[in-house]
C-alpha cells in the first residue's frame, strides 16, 4: 500500500503528518509495528512522532488528532505538533479557518494561525493535582524530591495533557539529561511514564530547556515541555509571564496568567517535504 505523507519539523522536533480523514481517498491509521518502521530514520521516514489528522468525533471540534511516538506508543499531548497540525490543515486546504478546534486524547486545544505565519495553541490549564497527571506523591507540594539510581532530583510534576517532571538546573548543556533523563521517564512514581525537563533560568523572562521525551528521547524542542516549564517557573516565583524559551532547535514565546488559565504557545511550523512511501507487510511482536 502507497501512502501519502508530509514531514514536517516544529524547531526540530520533526514529524510525519498523515491525512487519515478520508478526503483525498486516505484513512490510514497506523499500528504501533508500523508508527515504529515509519519513524525509524534508517528503513522509514524519520521521525520524532508520528501526526495522524481525523474527523472528528466530538460536534464541536474541527479536526481529531492523533499523536505515535517513534516507540510505536500513542500519546495525549505534542505542542510542536500541534503548529504542524493547523499549518498542515491550511495547506492541505482541509480547512479555511485560521483558529480551529483540535480533539486530542487530553482533551480540545484550540491552535490559531498568526498573519505571521507563526501558530499560536491554547495549550489548556495546566493540572498540578498529583493524581491528574498521574504522580505517585504523599502530598501535594510544589516541590518534590525524586530518588533514582542513588541519585536524588529536586522536581515539580505537572500535567499539560501529558505530564511532565520539571528541575531548575545551573546550565542545562552540563546537565545529566542523556544520563538521568531515561531515568525519571520510567520512574515508577509515574505510572504512564513522563517527560523529564531540564531548565535554566536565564532571567525572568527567559529560560533554557532540554526535555527528554516519554517515548523519543531528547528532541531538538518540546512544546509541551517548554509551556509546563514555564508554568512551574511562574508558580516556582522564578518567572514572570510571558518568557522566551530557547530550546536546541529554536525559540518558543509562552504566556501564563496564573493559576486557572491557560497556556498559550507560539512559534513556527514548516513543512520540509511531501511524498510516498510503500507500507511493507509489518506484523507486530508475539
Amino acid at each position: 500500500m502507497k501512502l501519502h505523507f508530509t514531514k514536517m519539523h516544529g524547531l526540530g522536533n520533526d514529524f510525519v503528518v498523515l491525512d487519515a480523514t478520508g478526503t483525498r481517498g486516505q484513512n490510514f491509521v497506523p499500528t504501533p509495528a508500523q508508527a515504529r518502521w515509519l519513524a525509524d530514520r534508517h528503513f522509514g521516514i524519520g521521525c520524532d512522532q508520528l501526526l495522524v489528522v481525523e474527523p472528528p468525533q466530538r460536534a464541536e471540534a474541527d479536526f481529531r488528532y492523533r499523536i505515535f511516538n517513534s516507540d510505536g506508543g500513542e500519546v495525549e499531548q505534542c505542542g510542536n505538533g500541534a503548529r504542524c497540525f493547523v499549518r498542515f490543515v491550511h495547506d492541505q486546504g482541509l480547512t479555511t479557518q485560521r483558529r480551529i478546534c483540535v480533539e486530542t486524547l487530553s482533551g480540545l486545544i484550540v491552535p490559531q494561525l498568526e498573519d505571521d505565519g507563526q501558530v499560536t495553541v491554547d495549550m489548556g490549564v495546566p493540572r498540578w493535582s498529583p493524581a491528574d497527571i498521574p504522580f505517585l506523591a504523599e502530598s501535594d507540594d510544589l516541590i518534590q524530591t525524586l530518588e533514582f539510581a542513588g541519585r536524588r532530583a529536586a522536581i515539580t510534576a505537572v500535567s499539560m495533557g501529558n505530564p511532565h517532571a520539571v528541575q531548575v538546573v545551573d546550565n542545562v548543556d552540563s546537565a545529566p539529561v542523556a544520563k538521568d533523563g531515561p531515568l525519571i521517564e520510567a520512574h515508577p512514581n509515574f505510572p504512564k511514564r513522563v517527560n523529564a525537563g531540564f531548565m535554566e533560568i536565564v532571567d525572568r523572562h527567559a529560560i533554557r530547556l532540554r526535555v527528554y521525551e516519554r517515548g523519543a528521547g531528547e528532541t531538538l524542542a518540546c512544546g509541551t515541555g517548554a509551556c509546563a516549564a514555564v508554568a512551574v517557573g511562574i508558580r516556582r516565583g522564578l518567572l514572570d509571564s510571558p518568557v522566551q524559551v530557547a530550546t536546541r532547535g529554536g525559540e518558543l514565546t509562552i504566556a501564563w496568567g496564573g493559576t486557572g488559565q491557560p497556556v498559550l504557545m507560539t512559534g513556527p511550523a514548516v513543512t520540509v517535504f511531501t511524498g510516498e512511501i510503500e507500507i511493507p507487510n509489518i506484523r507486530e511482536p508475539a
